[in-house]
């Protein structure tokens, strides 16, 4: 089978540009609340200059290298910033990922932001990896949602990327993603919530090219409901906690219907049962735990001698 349609999936760009910088005026003012910072100003000399290295203290897949650029024209500090690695690297423990030089005072007030910045990100890129790998030569790939930090979203997604993982949508004005809470107002069978999406779609965008490309999904929690669901023609169906035998009766019952459209597992997904799930045949899993659960890889800013 070849790949379906496709989300938008997240490449440095202005729109990522721009929520980075919003999200670095958050930090900035958290920490300096347009004050000082008051220990490295009473301890450091104006003039003192230093040079350091930001290391890795773990093995992980590094993220986040031009946001940490973009903190540092915010913060509009003297600091010079070399990167040793690029987005989507593997290091090891002790590796140096980047390298700073400039005014000490300044190298120490921004310290933390560029941490917590690469710290975060290279953890759900490091997670994706895992996720990656455990799946690797099946047919599945492997997909984030929209459980991200609020205001942080894009760079999360980014992170996913340099991971190895994929995009699923942005946010809802990408998709129409027909969820079970949908169905359960309104109500509605499977089939038909996707032949109204469909017909709205085409009402509301006048490029019909516009209309066609639309993604519309519809999540299915019964084996029934896919039955229902596959004649109307959904780009792709979201399998919401099935067991392994019914996602595995679940593709077969795809193959002998409507083979192009693909199937989503979702749900008690984690690195232990992921595995399991790829090997049904299923071509996309969604893991919310890339960027509710990931936790920040493990780095430090050492001085140079």
């Amino acid at each position: 089978m070849t790949a379906g349609k496709e989300f938008i999936q997240m490449v440095w760009c202005e729109a990522l540009a721009d929520d980075c910088r919003q999200i670095v005026r958050l930090a900035i003012r958290e920490d300096l609340d347009r004050g000082h910072d008051w220990t490295s100003v009473a301890l450091a000399p104006a003039d003192a200059r230093g040079h350091a290295a930001v290391v890795a203290r773990q093995a992980g897949i590094i993220a986040g290298l031009p946001i940490a650029q973009l903190a540092l024209e915010e913060m509009d500090v003297a600091v010079n910033w070399r990167t040793r690695t690029s987005d989507g690297q593997a290091v090891a423990d002790g590796d140096v990922v980047a390298e700073l030089d400039g005014p000490v005072r300044e190298m120490l007030t921004a310290e933390r932001l560029l941490l917590n910045l690469l710290g975060r990100l290279s953890g759900v890129a490091t997670l994706t990896r895992q996720f990656v790998d455990a799946v690797r030569e099946t047919p599945a790939r492997i997909y984030d949602t929209r459980k991200t930090t609020p205001g942080w979203r894009r760079m999360e997604k980014y992170a996913v990327q340099c991971g190895g993982g994929r995009n699923h949508r942005t946010g809802l004005f990408d998709a129409v993603l027909i969820k079970d809470n949908h169905l359960a107002w309104l109500p509605l069978r499977p089939g038909e919530a996707v032949r109204r999406a469909r017909e709205f779609l085409r009402s509301v965008l006048r490029d019909p090219a516009q209309a066609e490309m639309m993604i519309v999904e519809v999540e299915v929690d019964t084996l029934e409901q896919l039955d229902e669901a596959l004649p109307a023609g959904p780009d792709l169906v979201l399998l919401d906690n099935m067991s392994l035998d019914q996602l595995r009766e679940a593709v077969a019952r795809r193959n002998a219907a409507a083979p192009a459209i693909e199937l989503e597992a979702s749900g008690g997904v984690d690195l232990r049962t992921v595995r399991g799930i790829a090997e049904t045949g299923v071509e996309r899993i969604s893991v919310g735990a890339l960027t509710h659960s990931a936790v920040s890889l493990d780095l430090a800013l050492d001085w140079s001698v």
